[in-house]
């Protein structure tokens, strides 16, 4: 069974590159895409239990990642969320911890712990 995937992520390229890698290297399905934060949050909403992972870039179309990562804090055991950014400074890393996310990754140097991360979420 795959893994259920929320990408939020308002780069196309990144999206095109990521979506398959996931598929072939961590079993994700993408069911959902947003570009910015009242999307990324309409569409927890809108999934609720259906989700497993969450993908979030920080710097969004409109909004924050860090808005993302609130609105998922009370989320089921099962559910995880990932931050995948180029931003990953130690003060980012710390607030997005702290907002619950359940890893930091930058996009540029970490991507394979990242999808090795993912990975270990397959059900």
């Amino acid at each position: 069974m795959p893994l259920h995937t929320l990408l939020i992520e308002d780069s196309e390229t990144i999206r095109e590159n990521l979506i398959p890698t996931l598929a072939e290297l961590a079993d994700a399905q993408v069911i959902a895409v947003a570009e910015g934060a009242s999307e990324a949050i309409d569409a927890l909403n809108r999934y609720g239990d259906e989700w497993d992972l969450v993908i979030v870039d920080l710097f969004l179309k409109e909004g924050s990642g860090l808005s993302v990562l609130r609105a998922g804090q009370n989320r089921s055991p099962h559910q995880h969320m990932l931050v995948l950014t180029n931003y990953p400074t130690a003060e980012i890393r710390r607030r997005c911890m702290d907002l619950g996310a359940d890893g930091v990754y930058d996009k540029s140097t970490e991507l394979e712990a990242f999808f090795d991360r993912c990975q270990s979420y397959r059900p």
